[in-house]
């Protein structure tokens, strides 16, 4: 097993990685504050795991809740459903959520434990590749609006994650390539030698080589605990790790939520930052080669999908967080493993990117 630490201060928790470790309560069980606690996990995931979890949990005032799979449901609705378990079990500030499941069960629990009663305590076991090297490291937390995704929502830090590994094993390869594009993003972003290490091992990671699989989830999780270390609520530095996703994000609500996986829209908007990067000549024409080879080779889209307009693309991006005073702001590359947030292009720049996209997704 291997342990790194976010470093956040009074706030700072501990990710663990390893194999087969949702049946061991020494890393769980501490982090508990009280007896009561919560488990909120999905449809696809509960048959596979929760068992396991509740017989780790054996002893304490477990409950639990299954909630429908997928990003369509991350919404206010589904949120109240949490609220109201919680209220009808009568669980108080001491209680300690758990989200057993993917992104939107992090994220929403998450959400969930920042919210009742002002806030409680809860802990993240992520069961697929791309919250295991993303979303469940750094206290982002909320729910989708029909107008934008992760419009509403906090920032509440976990008391720890355990990602295990193991879990990956029954994962879809669809969900695994998806996955797969936001560790590719770790190394465009901030990591030159780890670009260069998954070009050499990608067919061990889309192969579920464990060893390739436990290196790629604890490079990922180092970088991710380096950003939100230095800026825990993204006042500058943490936006860089959303390459791709003002993008991205725009293909996902204008698409409709679950259509698109977030990994594959982010994989298509990463294309679209490296190559708005190059069009204004901060890049050269070899990242964006290498990247887009590196993003096929994981079985990803590099194109934003043809049905797609100009207008759709600027309208959600008109909501996007990064912005200030109305002003797009985009994550872009200065060189391999360089990133930098910016404002300074044109409409004319940002219009032919997506165009451009847009007619190589015919």
């Amino acid at each position: 097993m291997e342990k790194l630490e976010v470093d956040l201060a009074d706030r700072s928790y501990p990710i663990y990685i390893g194999q087969d470790l949702l049946a061991s309560a020494d890393n769980l069980l501490p982090k508990l504050k009280g007896r009561q606690v919560l488990v909120v996990t999905n449809e696809t995931v509960a048959p596979l795991y929760l068992d396991t979890l509740l017989e780790t949990l054996k002893g304490y005032d477990v409950d639990s809740i299954i909630l429908p799979d997928g990003e369509v449901y991350k919404t206010l609705d589904t949120l109240n459903l949490i609220y109201t378990h919680l209220l009808e079990k009568t669980h108080s500030r001491t209680t300690t959520l758990i989200a057993l499941g993917g992104g939107v069960i992090g994220d929403i629990t998450g959400y969930a434990a920042a919210s009742y009663q002002r806030g409680v305590d809860f802990i993240q076991i992520p069961t697929t590749l791309l919250a295991q090297v993303d979303s469940s490291v750094g206290g982002k937390t909320g729910v989708n609006h029909p107008l934008g995704k992760n419009m509403i929502g906090a920032f509440h830090q976990p008391r720890c994650v355990i990602a295990d590994a193991s879990t990956l094993n029954t994962l879809p390869e669809r969900e695994l390539s998806a996955g797969i594009a936001e560790v590719i993003k770790y190394g465009l972003i901030r990591d030159a030698e780890f670009f260069n290490w998954l070009e050499l091992n990608i067919d061990k990671l889309l192969a579920r080589d464990a060893e390739a699989l436990a290196y790629a989830i604890k490079r990922s999780c180092e970088l991710k605990a380096e950003v939100v270390a230095a800026d825990e609520k993204e006042g500058g530095l943490r936006a860089i790790l959303n390459l791709g996703h003002t993008f991205g994000h725009a293909i996902e609500a204008s698409m409709g939520y679950g259509v698109w996986l977030h990994g594959e829209a982010v994989a298509a908007g990463m294309v679209m930052a490296v190559d708005m990067s190059v069009r204004m000549g901060m890049l050269g024409e070899e990242v964006l080669v290498r990247t887009k080879a590196l993003l096929k080779k994981s079985k990803l889209p590099l194109f934003a999908p043809e049905t797609m307009t100009l207008q759709q693309f600027l309208s959600v991006m008109a909501v996007d967080k990064k912005n200030i005073d109305k002003q797009i702001r985009l994550v872009l590359l200065q060189g391999l493993g360089d990133a930098l947030i910016t404002s300074n292009f044109t409409d004319e720049q940002l219009t032919r990117t997506i165009e451009s996209s847009i007619a190589l997704g015919c």
